[in-house]
C-alpha cells in the first residue's frame, strides 16, 4: 500500500515564512519641494496610479538594482 503525503500542509508553512521574511518594517521617509511634489502628484493622476507608496517604493527599487547590475563586475 503506497503512503500519501500531505503536502499541503508543508507548502502552507513555507507561503507563511516566506510572507514573514518579505513583512516591511523599515519606514524611510523623505521630503520633496512644492515642484517635485507636484510632479509627482501629477503623474500619479495621469497614469491614474492609485497606490503612491508602492509606485515610489517600485520604482526606488528598480534604479537600485539596476545601478547593481551596472557595477556588477565582468570578465571582459
Amino acid at each position: 500500500m503506497a503512503k500519501i503525503k500531505n503536502t499541503s500542509a508543508k507548502k502552507n508553512t513555507q507561503v507563511i515564512v516566506k510572507r514573514e521574511k518579505l513583512r516591511r518594517t523599515n519606514s524611510h521617509q523623505f521630503l520633496l519641494n512644492d515642484k517635485e511634489e507636484k510632479a509627482l502628484n501629477r503623474y500619479l493622476e495621469k497614469y491614474r496610479i492609485a497606490n503612491k507608496s508602492k509606485f515610489i517604493r517600485e520604482t526606488l527599487m528598480l534604479r537600485v538594482l539596476r545601478q547593481f547590475e551596472e557595477d556588477h563586475p565582468t570578465l571582459f
